[in-house]
């Protein structure tokens, strides 16, 4: 019999951080789930990391070869998945024991009023080292129609998100020529034909320290987000994808104006950094992408 959640966690050279993350999966209070662990040809030995808990049953294993995308890394095991659910879980974030029964409980709650959500994403604790870094500034709508704040940054962590499998596999899945803030890209298109859901409580402990993160890899990832919005800008993307019960194109047209805004937005913020800091040619490509 099929699982009702199929968790993925990409994974590239974190021997001292997977066995946590998987251990997190394996322990929760909700268990009908398998875990598909994708590595990304790991060199250090992080498959071996997991010790007696890869004999887990509910455990699969993949080896692709190595790709250097995430995105591409989480749609194999997206691809394997055999679950209604997919839920996602980065290497170096740890699940909280009830994020699943709570995420389940919260989804039978509003179908009872009428309210059926095919994604639902939750709270993240930030730990930096040892220490907790407050979210009390993060002001922005979680819940809902949350498209106009995802065009601003990522405001949905992947280690949260929960989506019925047959919504990715209709979305195309993450991009794969994104190195950084494929995410953010993903949940851009989601976003703008689907409402979320938003679990208040806990779920995830979202970890840093002194490993190599790819967010980390170039000292910014502005850029990237500007690259994974200048495309479904320039195709028209938000223009010409209705969400279901949409009789006109007008709220497309709008979520499509609404895009324009933000990367023209962008674009002149990047821009001037560049300038400021001396990348005069730079700058340049990314003004010539504010007139649209």
């Amino acid at each position: 019999m099929d699982p009702l959640v199929s968790v993925i966690i990409p994974v590239y050279n974190r021997r001292k951080l997977l066995a946590d993350a998987v251990r997190s999966v394996l322990m929760q209070s909700f268990g009908d789930l398998e875990l598909i662990v994708v590595d990304d040809g790991s060199d250090d030995g992080t498959v071996h990391s997991l010790g007696p808990l890869s004999s887990d049953p509910r455990i699969r294993l993949l080896i692709p070869p190595r790709s250097g995308m995430a995105g591409a890394v989480r749609n194999r095991g997206a691809a394997a998945a055999r679950g209604r659910w997919l839920a996602f879980l980065d290497s170096d974030d740890i699940w909280l024991p009830e994020k699943l029964s709570q995420q389940f409980s919260l989804l039978r709650e509003l179908g009872s009023l009428g309210r059926h959500p095919r994604i639902i994403h939750g709270r993240e604790v930030w730990l930096r080292g040892d220490r907790i870094i407050s979210q009390k500034g993060q002001r922005h709508r979680r819940d809902g129609e949350i498209f106009s704040d995802a065009l601003a940054k990522c405001i949905i962590g992947p280690s949260t998100v929960m989506m019925e499998r047959r919504l990715y596999r209709e979305s195309g899945g993450f991009r794969e020529d994104l190195e950084i803030a494929e995410d953010y890209e993903f949940w851009l298109r989601i976003t703008a034909l689907e409402p979320v859901a938003w679990l208040s409580n806990d779920c995830i402990i979202k970890r840093a320290g002194s490993w190599p993160q790819l967010s980390e890899k170039y000292g910014q990832i502005e850029k990237f987000r500007i690259q994974g919005l200048l495309r479904l800008v320039k195709d028209s993307w938000f223009a010409e994808h209705r969400r279901a019960g949409e009789n006109d194109g007008d709220a497309a047209l709008l979520r499509q104006h609404q895009a324009e805004q933000t990367l023209a937005k962008k674009c002149r913020i990047y821009a001037a950094g560049c300038r400021k800091r001396g990348r005069l040619e730079e700058a340049l490509r990314f003004e010539r992408e504010i007139v649209l």
